[in-house]
């Protein structure tokens, strides 16, 4: 699994959608089997629940050893998740999310770029993420 894939896991991003892949079928339904589906079943193929990532780090970051400032730190971010945030992973992570190259041979640079696009991708894949954390 990549490493975003690891965050959208722990936050539980992304589960409704694998659920609603999973129950829709892989060729399309017949037109008269298509006139028959019941109002009940629409919702479960596509209905994907909005997150409240805010809400789920702030009780992680409440409970942890250590004071993490998650909103603007990545490596705070993933120590809160319980991911690796070695310089290596990080690397990795930027990598993963196609960060540009004149930023990857800065970690400060990549960092900062790092954790507003992990933010960002979070909101793209179903986190409620605020405005004033995606600046």
């Amino acid at each position: 699994m990549s490493i975003f894939g690891d965050i959208l896991s722990k936050l539980g991003i992304g589960n409704d959608k694998k659920e609603a892949d999973a129950s829709t079928p892989a060729a399309a339904p017949a037109p008269e089997a298509a006139s028959t589906a019941t109002p009940e079943s629409a919702p479960a193929v596509t209905a994907i629940s909005e997150v409240d990532v805010v809400a789920q780090l702030e009780n992680l970051a409440q409970s942890h050893a250590e004071k993490l400032n998650w909103k603007v730190s990545i490596v705070d971010l993933l120590k809160l998740l319980g991911i690796d945030s070695s310089l290596t992973a990080r690397k990795e992570l930027a990598t993963e999310l196609s960060c540009p190259e004149d930023k990857m041979g800065d970690s400060a640079q990549m960092n900062m770029w790092l954790h507003k696009t992990v933010l960002q991708k979070l909101a793209q894949n179903g986190g409620n993420i605020p405005a004033d954390l995606l600046n």
